[in-house]
């Protein structure tokens, strides 16, 4: 845990256990935001001792560059700290005035064999540099990881936070237990993915002894978010000229189950089903905001459900991890 030296520090980590225990706590996006909040606070009110009106709404006003959702994603875990606050009579602090979620026009990259050949040949082929621990690191797990998004479907978040004990390679199944909506799931993986990843776990495992992740950093610990981009990035722009993330395996992963489904009529809907329960959606609707933003597809959709609209979700869940 990171160090909090305002005045709210004591309740800070206190909210924080109490959310880590609830399963409810993501490092990379809320301990960062309330890192900040934390910052403005020592920094405006250095001789205050209790949160009050003026702070919560000064750290929660919109800025004039801030678009609604990233004034959203900045402020949510200060929202959920102030209620947590409330409940137990430790503030009388009402929580702040959330802007409306807009709607999002982004499309994600369609993916063509040739980019995919291309980037996964370049994973294949990192080079290790004076057998320094970290460059072996690398080389072992970029494989695997980008596989594993590619292949299943899975959150980066859900994957670089993935506890090795979580991970049951005797049956091939994960046990996602941090998710987007806080909500256990479980990815049984292809046969071949199974393979790869006993493969790793055995070859990581004599590099890095005991480890509480499955992809673990050179210090023990799981990965970062800035190390998923920053390799992705990488190796994708090294070979492609496209521009493309590694969330958009997500997207990628339902189209192409969603495209093998053509043509089966009354098996199409429980196929939809068992993705989204497989994908971590809570409901079936999130699900469909993919078939919404990947064009021609939701011509499929409607085709095959004889649904209307109501079937298009047109904006993506709030903390889905871009």
């Amino acid at each position: 845990m990171k160090e909090f030296r305002s005045f709210l520090a004591p309740q800070i980590r206190h909210f924080i256990r109490y959310r880590q225990a609830s399963q409810r706590w993501n490092d990379s996006s809320y301990e960062e935001n309330l890192m900040l909040f934390d910052r403005y606070c020592l920094e405006n009110y250095p001789g205050d001792t209790m949160l009050t009106q003026e702070m919560v709404d000064g750290w929660c006003r919109q800025r004039h560059t801030e678009a609604n959702n990233s004034c959203r994603s900045r402020i949510y875990v200060v929202d959920s700290f102030v209620r947590f606050l409330n409940g137990r009579g430790l503030s009388p602090v009402q929580p702040p005035q959330i802007p409306r979620k807009e709607m999002r026009t982004y499309i994600p990259h369609a993916f063509t064999q040739e980019e995919l050949s291309r980037f996964f040949h370049e994973c294949d082929h990192i080079p290790v540099i004076n057998n320094r621990k970290e460059t072996v690191i690398r080389k072992m797990t970029i494989p695997v990881f980008f596989r594993l998004l590619y292949s299943s479907g899975i959150r980066t978040n859900e994957a670089r936070l993935l506890p090795r004990e979580n991970a049951d390679l005797e049956r091939g199944v994960l046990d996602i237990q941090y998710s987007k909506g806080h909500d256990q799931h479980y990815i049984v993986l292809h046969d071949s993915m199974l393979e790869i990843m006993r493969r790793y776990d055995t070859a990581i495992g004599e590099i890095v002894p005991g480890r509480e992740y499955f992809f673990p950093s050179i210090r023990n610990s799981h990965l970062g978010r800035g190390w998923v981009t920053k390799n992705f990035n990488l190796l994708w722009r090294g070979v492609n000229a496209s521009h493309a993330t590694a969330y958009e395996f997500r997207h990628h992963y339902a189209v192409e189950n969603i495209n093998r489904w053509v043509g089966r009529g009354f098996e199409f809907h429980d196929r939809l089903v068992f993705l989204s329960k497989s994908m971590g959606h809570t409901t079936v609707e999130s699900t469909k905001y993919y078939y919404s933003i990947v064009p021609g597809l939701s011509e499929i959709i409607k085709e095959q459900t004889q649904a209307g609209s109501e079937w298009m979700m047109p904006e993506v869940p709030a903390d889905e991890e871009t």
